[in-house]
């Protein structure tokens, strides 16, 4: 099994867009002749755009662009630029008078980050769709949707730490598997590996970690309130050239939550909006068995990236630069 470059997973272009400034940003994959996807949503509060067309039961069998973005809900108009760019290259599904393009979006709450009426529009969208196909830039750290990334917002915005976008590819005898996450949790993040926590929840002298989980024990009556304000949402994207239909794409994006779930404590609460697409565009023949469970693995890998590939920003502070 070797590592590999997200890029090279299969012919998925991504493009980022960002405004360092405001902590915001989007990152989009293309495919240009459209790719097989599957969604799973295991947060309680999602943003998201076209979602359904995924479901086997809709009749799309495949899209051709998937944004993630900042802005919580407000930021879901990214897509909107990306449908134009693709649309005036003459990309998506053919309706005669011209074509659509098939574009899923999920949002992650950054706008406690630093200014909050700034948030992804359909001009950045568009830039990240132009980067996309004409200079692809995707980078770890704080890039796209990754730009104003947090994790650790138990006691508010004072004690969480900074994070990114990361992603994580390997190639096994032909089979490509990888994964880009926009690491923005409410919990603490650990290495999948050896259990130590890499990212969380500081103490109040910001110089040691806490744990999220015995903050949450201790005021179990009142913690709804505590952290209401600090909406999250972790999101990930899984790429593969194995072919697979999205039914099997859905089950994948199941499997690739485990991911998470080794990685992230707590994970999937009602205050996040953790969503996972899997996305197929290739011929390889893969079992789906053995594909989630290799994805589950390329997800923690992303994650651990995210947090070591992070800056300090906004005055939060960054894995590297705690010295732990």
């Amino acid at each position: 099994m070797n590592v590999i470059s997200i890029r090279d997973v299969a012919p998925v272009h991504i493009g980022q867009a960002e405004n360092k400034e405001a902590g915001t940003g989007c990152t989009v994959f293309i495919c240009p002749e459209g790719m097989s996807a599957g969604l799973d949503v295991r947060g309680g509060g999602p943003a998201s755009r076209e979602s359904q067309i995924l479901t086997p039961l809709a009749y799309a069998k495949q899209i051709h662009g998937i944004v993630l973005s900042g802005g919580s809900a407000f930021g879901l108009g990214a897509a909107d630029g990306v449908m134009k760019y693709l649309e005036e290259r003459g990309i998506g599904f053919d309706v005669g008078v011209t074509h659509v393009p098939l574009v899923s979006q999920a949002g992650l709450f950054d706008l406690s980050v630093s200014d909050s009426s700034v948030r992804p529009d359909a001009a950045m969208g568009y830039e990240a769709a132009k980067n996309a196909m004409e200079n692809p830039n995707y980078q770890d750290g704080n890039y796209g949707a990754g730009t104003g990334c947090t994790v650790g917002k138990i006691a508010g915005m004072e004690y969480c730490m900074k994070t990114g976008i990361g992603s994580f590819a390997i190639e096994l005898n032909g089979l490509k598997i990888g994964a880009v996450v926009a690491l923005n949790a409410l919990g603490d993040v650990y290495d999948w590996k050896t259990g130590r926590k890499t990212a969380g929840l500081l103490s109040e002298d910001k110089k040691l970690f806490r744990s999220t989980d015995e903050v949450m024990s201790e005021s179990f009556r009142v913690i709804k309130n505590r952290f209401v304000e600090n909406t999250n949402t972790t999101l990930a994207v899984l790429i593969t050239n194995a072919k697979f239909d999205k039914s099997a794409l859905c089950k994948i994006a199941g499997m690739c939550h485990d991911g998470f779930a080794r990685s992230i404590r707590p994970v999937h609460t009602s205050f996040d909006g953790d969503s996972i697409y899997a996305v197929s565009a290739g011929d390889i023949e893969a079992d789906q068995e053995v594909v989630g469970t290799i994805a589950a693995d390329v997800i923690s890998e992303a994650i651990l990236c995210a947090v070591k590939s992070a800056e300090s920003a906004y005055g939060f502070t960054a894995a590297k630069d705690l010295g732990l």
